[in-house]
């Protein structure tokens, strides 16, 4: 079912990473992680492979060089993470066999404040967003600029994200919901907890970028 990855290089940066897709994809998922992760992330690595069984397409990148990374103030830089998102998209609608689909953002701790972000200043990009684990407080102003609608998943005891996530959800005008795994701490290392939030991700992903099935 599935294609073998394809190593891309992506923006003026050529940031590396790796795109996979079924055949038929349902839509694309671009992953933006958190500080201190990367595409070779083996919990982002199960989390696409989760999603690609569902049926999507996905691409996981480096949001920084190799260089950029070993600044450590980079990795908080939110305007900086949301342009590489944004660069990571317009590579995407620049390949002619991904442009039709649909593409969704799936974000966590700093990341999802970039894909948030990066959804507000290209509004019609984005189809839908979750944020897992995620800061989605530091998008500060953009939030209430966001289209597209927007899962955040967040542990039951993380406590102080989860305060920050129902603030965020405040702020925001599109569609949301806060979904709260219990048990599960900021990095969902509790058994199971990773994939109740991964199942949360797959259906908000399932509902927002297939509905236009047929519909051309």
């Amino acid at each position: 079912m599935h294609m073998n990855p394809h190593y891309v290089s992506i923006g003026q940066h050529g940031l590396p990473g790796i795109l996979a897709s079924p055949l038929d994809a349902a839509g694309l998922i671009i992953f933006a992680h958190g500080s201190g992760s990367s595409r070779l992330s083996p919990r982002n690595a199960h989390a696409a492979d989760i999603l690609r069984q569902q049926g999507f397409a996905t691409l996981l990148f480096d949001l920084l060089t190799m260089e950029e990374s070993d600044e450590r103030a980079n990795v908080f830089d939110i305007p900086l993470l949301a342009g590489r998102v944004g660069e990571a998209i317009a590579w995407v609608r620049s390949q002619a066999s991904l442009a039709p689909l649909r593409i969704g953002l799936f974000g966590a701790s700093t990341g999802a404040a970039a894909a948030l972000v990066a959804a507000a200043e290209g509004p019609g990009d984005v189809s839908a967003i979750v944020s897992r684990g995620g800061r989605p407080d530091l998008a500060g102003a953009f939030l209430s600029a966001v289209q597209a609608p927007t899962l955040l998943i967040v542990g039951g005891d993380d406590t102080e994200v989860l305060a920050l996530n129902e603030a965020a959800q405040r702020r925001m005008q599109c569609e949301t919901r806060l979904a709260v795994i219990p048990g599960a701490s900021h990095l969902f290392e509790e058994p199971g907890t990773l994939d109740l939030a991964l199942a949360e991700a797959c259906a908000w992903f399932v509902q927002y970028l297939r509905r236009a099935d047929g519909a051309g």
